[in-house]
């Protein structure tokens, strides 16, 4: 039985499936899985009915029954990052997975994922248990359609489009006119990228960068699936299959109104601050850092927002609403909605955290990328001076 059940998922793996993210939200919380077992039942139906099979130690199988409600959202091709989180692949559990994607309410009240090639809202009509998995059937109550796009295909146990499309290639070679794909960390991408992509257009003129952003563990998935040939990235939390290049170190510090007498001070302890209202950064690894200064102190922070643009940190402690904690210090003192900052050092010089540039090991190395990663370290070199 165990071979035939190894040559049966042998075979399945060779179906192509789309890959679906199935979310559901109500009296048992918020919860989501990454599911290829996804078709169609009827559409001649009073309404159409669909399927998907959920295993039963999935944690969103209990929710999607006592909920009662989901949702099937079709990813495009470029949203095998939302796929991945909801499979679980970084670590992330329970609501804190829908951080990787923007969601609104289906009228059954379960969560549709913005973006998707579809979505299919559902109320759960039927459970049936085969094996380890749930069959459930939903009634589709609403429909969301993309204007385009392409769906995120699995197949052969990889990630795959619904067109043959050629791999990223380095410039330089065959059928590549010159062109880089950098991949950045949202937080510092307008601290440091154009004073470096000028000075990249200034000495490789005839190579094209562009230019992709996200969070520090989206910048390392489109890196560690050859969608960018580098990674601005924090140097923490990287896949094995990833080599960095530490290109500079910063160190933390506090941010506050400018009325704020603490800014006036030459340094300010952070235990100090532990009962104040924190403005946190919450991006995955800014937050963990943040936290993580408060942990080797044995404080606790006190969190009164959490926005996920450094932009909105800065303008809501210029209004007074808190202090923040951080270590990309932009040229200016003035937030974006027109509010006077002053920046103070920390006391005691806390963990740094340094900035890296990622490659894949197993990258093709080419004249440009070799040029483009030493321009990289020599920008960060000079600019640290």
């Amino acid at each position: 039985m165990s071979d035939l059940r190894q040559e049966f998922l042998d075979g399945m793996s060779c179906v192509a499936a789309t890959v679906n993210v199935v979310a559901t939200d109500g009296p048992a919380g918020r919860a989501g899985v990454t599911v290829s077992a996804m078709s169609s039942v009827s559409a001649d139906t009073e309404k159409p009915v669909l399927l998907v099979c959920v295993n039963d130690q999935s944690a969103g199988a209990a929710p999607i029954i006592e909920n009662g409600v989901f949702t099937v959202n079709i990813l495009r091709d470029d949203q095998s990052f939302v796929s991945d989180t909801f499979a679980g692949r970084y670590g992330d559990k329970g609501e804190a997975k829908f951080d990787c994607a923007e969601w609104a309410d289906g009228v059954t009240g379960a969560p549709v994922l913005r973006g998707a090639l579809a979505s299919f809202d559902c109320r759960l009509i039927e459970d049936r248990v085969v094996g380890q998995h749930h069959v459930f059937f939903g009634e589709v109550q609403q429909v969301a359609l993309a204007v385009q796009g392409r769906a995120l295909i699995y197949a052969n146990r990889s990630y795959s489009t619904a067109l043959s499309l050629p791999p990223l290639k380095g410039p330089g070679e065959s059928g590549d006119s010159g062109r880089i794909c950098l991949a950045c960390l949202s937080s510092f991408a307008p601290f440091h990228l154009p004073a470096l992509l000028l000075r990249l257009r200034q000495e490789m003129p005839g190579v094209q960068v562009d230019v992709l952003e996200g969070d520090q563990s989206q910048v390392a998935h489109l890196v560690e699936t050859g969608e960018a040939h580098f990674g601005l990235l924090y140097d923490r939390e990287l896949p094995g299959i990833l080599e960095k290049e530490v290109l500079t170190t910063q160190y933390p510090y506090a941010l506050f109104a400018a009325d704020d007498p603490r800014g006036q001070e030459a340094e300010v302890a952070l235990a100090d601050l532990a009962n104040d209202p924190l403005v946190l950064l919450d991006q995955p690894l800014s937050r963990d850092y943040i936290g993580g200064l408060f942990e080797e102190l044995g404080k606790a922070p006190n969190i009164a927002m959490r926005p996920s643009s450094i932009e909105l940190v800065r303008s809501l402690v210029g209004q007074g609403l808190g202090y923040a904690i951080l270590v990309t210090r932009p040229a200016g003192d003035v937030s974006y909605d027109g509010s006077n900052l002053v920046a103070c050092p920390l006391a005691g010089q806390p963990s740094p955290i340094s900035i890296a540039l990622v490659r894949r090991t197993s990258g093709t190395e080419t004249q440009s990328t070799r040029a483009f990663s030493d321009y990289c370290t020599r920008h960060f070199a000079e600019a640290a001076k």
